[in-house]
C-alpha cells in the first residue's frame, strides 16, 4: 500500500511511478504464458501454497522463463481444489484440479514442456 506521507515531492511521485511502471513490464514481459493458482481459502487449505512452490520450482529447474506465475481468489471449483489454469499463447485455456505438489510437476513437463493437456487432472477447457 501507498504511504502518501512520504510523498513530499513531484521527484518522489515520480520515483513512485516508474517503479511501478517498471513492475509492471515485469509481469508482461515476452511470456507465452501463464499458469495461475487459484489462492481462495478452499485452495490454500487443499495445499494450494505447496502446489504453487512446486509450479515455481519446476519451472525453475528447467529455466523455463516464458511462463509467468500468478495467484488468483477462488476459481469456484471447490471440490476439485487445488486448481490451476495454464493459459499458453493461441491455445485455449485449461483447467486443472486436485493439483498436488507431484502433479503441478507433470503439468509443467507434459503441458508446458512437451504441449500436451495432462487428462487425468483436466476440469476444464476454454474459459472460466
Amino acid at each position: 500500500m501507498l504511504n502518501v506521507s512520504k510523498i513530499k515531492s513531484l521527484e518522489d511521485l515520480m520515483k513512485i511511478k516508474e517503479k511501478a511502471v517498471k513492475d509492471l513490464q515485469l509481469r508482461d514481459t515476452n511470456t507465452r504464458g501463464k499458469i495461475t493458482v487459484a489462492m481462495g481459502t478452499c485452495g490454500i487449505a487443499a495445499g494450494a501454497k505447496d502446489t504453487l512452490k512446486a509450479i515455481v520450482d519446476a519451472l525453475n529447474d528447467l529455466n523455463i522463463t516464458d511462463i509467468s506465475v500468478v495467484q488468483s481468489g477462488c476459481m469456484g471449483l471447490c471440490e476439485v481444489e487445488p486448481t490451476v489454469e495454464v493459459r499458453l499463447l493461441d491455445r485455449e485455456p485449461i483447467v486443472y484440479g486436485h493439483v498436488t505438489p507431484e502433479n503441478a510437476r507433470r503439468i509443467v513437463k507434459l503441458h508446458i514442456v512437451e504441449n500436451q493437456i495432462v487428462s487425468d487432472l483436466l476440469v476444464r477447457k476454454g474459459e472460466i
